[in-house]
């Protein structure tokens, strides 16, 4: 189960519902600036996740019609495509949805029982598994709807020509060539404060996730803990030495920060439960993120860091977690 953190009485199938419509924003920015093949990923993912969400319900003889019904396999089908590249080819994407329905969330129980973010977990696997297929990234107005289709469905993959490195890859790589950070930001792979066009994407997350924070969908701890994280910390070694480490705005504006904030920390089942906690947590997400992408191996280090703190949600409950009214808080172990 990927989805916000619910704060009111409601039914799944509503809550997943409305963080597909909190979606959308962002998908049109996504076809917008960089083509209609995320539409064709989306579809791929979703008919994947309902077909391997309705054979393991069987074969573990649960409920069928209403668990396909309650929208959480759609959820987690949307946000493992937004965070492939879209023009990956189709296997992977279902592959990719395979590892995250089948292996992160029903091989612990099913909806509720994973301890791990399923699309992340997902992600992390395809990356370490396909490396140069998940690095094939479309630039901005660079691939017309019919390559991007012919790439998807199994043509050839000699693209150096039409794909790109995203603003992440291209600071990175810039630094450690020994550019500056002002020199590298003069390119035209980027924007205003981020990689070009990806800034309108990361804007139509952030409108999604405020919609869900105005329908009370999600937790403000959340949210504001990883940007809080991510910005400050970014933000302190800015100030420190700017020809080296790019502002905040920077690394909020680029890569998934934002979907990440609104609805990927966000996740009720593998994130905290105190108030306490959600910061903690959703702070750590993007601290680790960042030193991810700043001394890491990899551009966008959010999927990394997310796993990294599922494993610490139960030392953040019980550290965090009140005691009941008239009781005293018990310290020990």
């Amino acid at each position: 189960m990927t989805s916000p953190h619910i704060r009111q009485p409601a039914s799944v199938q509503r809550v997943m519902m409305t963080v597909l419509l909190a979606l959308l924003p962002g998908i049109a920015a996504h076809v917008w600036q960089v083509g209609a093949g995320i539409l064709v990923n989306l579809a791929i993912a979703t008919v994947a996740a309902l077909a391997a969400e309705a054979l393991v319900l069987r074969l573990r003889k649960r409920p069928l019609w209403i668990t396909l019904g309650d929208g959480s396999a759609v959820v987690t089908a949307w946000l493992i495509a937004l965070v492939l590249p879209s023009i990956v080819p189709w296997w992977l994407t279902v592959v990719a949805v395979l590892v995250a329905i089948v292996g992160a969330k029903h091989l612990y129980g099913g909806i509720g029982q994973n301890p791990f973010n399923p699309a992340m977990a997902a992600y992390c696997a395809m990356i370490i598994a396909y490396p140069a297929l998940m690095s094939q990234w479309p630039p901005v107005d660079g691939v017309d709807f019919a390559t991007q289709l012919h790439l998807i469905f199994g043509g050839s993959r000699d693209i150096d020509g039409i794909t790109g490195a995203t603003a992440l890859d291209t600071m990175r790589t810039g630094l450690r060539n020994q550019s500056d950070v002002h020199t590298i930001l003069s390119s035209e792979a980027f924007g205003f404060v981020g990689g070009r066009g990806w800034e309108w994407i990361a804007a139509g997350y952030l409108v999604g996730g405020l919609f869900l924070l105005a329908r009370r969908v999600i937790s403000w701890h959340l949210p504001l803990g990883f940007i809080v994280g991510m910005g400050l910390t970014a933000g302190v070694f800015w100030l420190v030495a700017p020809a080296s480490f790019p502002s905040p705005l920077f690394h909020l504006a680029s890569g998934g920060a934002m979907l990440a904030a609104f609805f990927i920390v966000t996740d009720p089942v593998t994130g905290a439960s105190s108030p306490l906690g959600k910061l903690i947590f959703a702070a750590g997400v993007g601290i680790i993120a960042w030193i991810i992408r700043t001394f890491g191996a990899y551009p966008d280090g959010i999927a990394f860091a997310v796993l990294l703190m599922n494993i610490c949600v139960p030392m953040i409950n019980h550290a965090t977690q009140p005691a009941p009214f008239g009781q005293r808080k018990d310290t020990r172990s």
